[in-house]
C-alpha cells in the first residue's frame, strides 16, 4: 500500500536519526562534553561522520534510483554495474600517485573520469545491434567490476607500508574521513546532481514506459538518458571519494520506498535520499558501536545486508515476478 504521506514522516524522523546517531558512541549513550578539548574534539568527529554518512547514503540511493529508472531494472545499482569499482580504481590511483593533497579537486575528478568510462565500457560490452541488453548489463559490470577489484589489490600490493592501511581501510567503506574539504565539496556534488534528476523526475516517469512513449510524449530519451546517467555516476564517484566503496546502498533503499510512496519520480527521489542517508548512518552507528572497541567498516555492514536482497530480486526476475 503506498502512502504519500510516507515523504513527510522521513522528514521527521531524520532529524531523530542524525541526533541518535550524534549521541551514541563505543562508550555507550553520551553526549559528549563541548566544554572540554576532548569533547569537542569527540563531538566534531561524531557530526563529520553523521554528515557524510547522510551525504554518501543520499548520493548512493538516489544513484540507484535514478539507474533503475534509466534501465528499466531493479537490480540496477552502482555497485552492481561497476560504477563504485571504477571510481574507486580512479580515487586509489589519485591517492597512490599522491594528488590527492595537490587540490580538493583531485580526488573527485579521477573518481568521476574512472567511474564515466566504466559505464561507458559496461554500456558498450551490453550493447548489441544497437540495443543493450538488460542481463549483459550486468554481465559486463560484474566483470568490469572483478577486474577493477584487481587493479585495485595492483595498487595495494605496490603501495607503501605507511599509505596501505589507509587505503584499505577507505576501499572497504570508511566514513571516517579527515577531510572537511572533501566533505563539503562531495556534498555540494551530490546536492546539486540530485537537484537536477529530481527536476526530470517527469521525464524519469515517462520513460519508465519505455523510450518509444515517452518520445511520443515530448521526452527526448537520449537527453535524459544522458543528463540521468551523468548525474547518477557523478553522485557515485562523489560518494567514494569522500567514503570509498559501500556497495548495494542503492539497491536495498530505492525499492523500499518505492513500495512505501509509489514510484512517482518526484516524490521518490527526495524520499529516497532521506531514507539512504538514514539508513547509511545507522549502519554506521551500528559498525562504530556493535563491537566497540573495534570497529567494522561500514561497507562491510552494507554488504551483509545488500547481498541477500539482490539474490532475492535476481531469484524474482529469473522467475519473472518481477518486469
Amino acid at each position: 500500500m503506498r502512502k504519500p504521506w510516507m515523504l513527510w514522516l522521513l522528514v521527521a524522523l531524520a532529524p531523530l536519526v542524525l541526533g541518535g546517531a550524534l549521541l551514541l558512541g563505543s562508550a555507550g549513550a553520551l553526549w559528549p562534553d563541548p566544554r572540554t578539548e576532548l569533547g569537542r574534539a569527540l563531538l566534531q568527529l561524531r557530526l563529520h561522520r553523521v554528515v557524510c554518512g547522510f551525504a554518501v547514503g543520499a548520493g548512493l540511493a538516489v544513484a540507484g534510483a535514478v539507474l533503475q529508472a534509466l534501465l528499466r531494472n531493479p537490480l540496477a545499482e552502482p555497485y552492481v554495474l561497476g560504477v563504485s569499482s571504477g571510481a574507486g580504481l580512479g580515487a586509489a590511483l589519485v591517492i597512490t600517485c599522491g594528488l590527492a593533497t595537490t587540490s580538493v579537486f583531485a580526488l573527485p575528478a579521477g573518481a568521476f573520469l574512472f567511474a564515466l568510462a566504466t559505464l561507458a565500457l559496461v554500456f558498450a560490452l551490453a550493447t548489441q545491434r544497437g540495443r543493450a541488453s538488460i542481463y549483459g548489463l550486468l554481465l559486463s559490470g560484474v566483470i568490469l567490476s572483478a577486474i577493477a577489484s584487481s587493479l585495485l589489490m595492483l595498487l595495494l600490493s605496490l603501495a607503501s607500508t605507511e599509505g596501505l592501511h589507509g587505503i584499505t581501510w577507505w576501499l572497504l567503506g570508511n566514513l571516517q574521513g579527515d577531510s572537511t574539504a572533501t566533505l563539503v565539496l562531495g556534498s555540494v556534488l551530490i546536492a546539486a546532481a540530485g537537484i537536477v534528476v529530481w527536476w526530470l523526475a517527469r521525464d524519469l516517469d515517462a520513460l519508465a514506459l519505455g523510450p518509444e512513449l515517452a518520445h511520443h510524449l515530448g521526452i527526448a530519451p537520449a537527453l535524459v538518458t544522458a543528463l540521468g546517467l551523468g548525474c547518477a555516476t557523478l553522485m557515485t564517484a562523489a560518494a567514494v571519494a569522500m567514503s570509498g566503496l559501500i556497495g548495494f546502498v542503492g539497491l536495498i533503499v530505492p525499492h523500499a520506498l518505492r513500495a512505501l510512496v509509489g514510484p512517482g519520480h518526484r516524490r521518490l527521489l527526495p524520499a529516497t535520499a532521506l531514507a539512504g542517508g538514514c539508513f547509511l548512518v545507522l549502519c554506521d552507528t551500528f559498525a562504530r558501536t556493535a563491537f566497540a572497541p573495534l570497529e567494522v567498516p561500514v561497507g562491510v555492514v552494507t554488504a551483509l545486508l545488500g547481498g541477500p536482497v539482490f539474490l532475492w530480486l535476481l531469484r524474482r526476475r529469473a522467475a519473472g515476478w518481477v518486469e
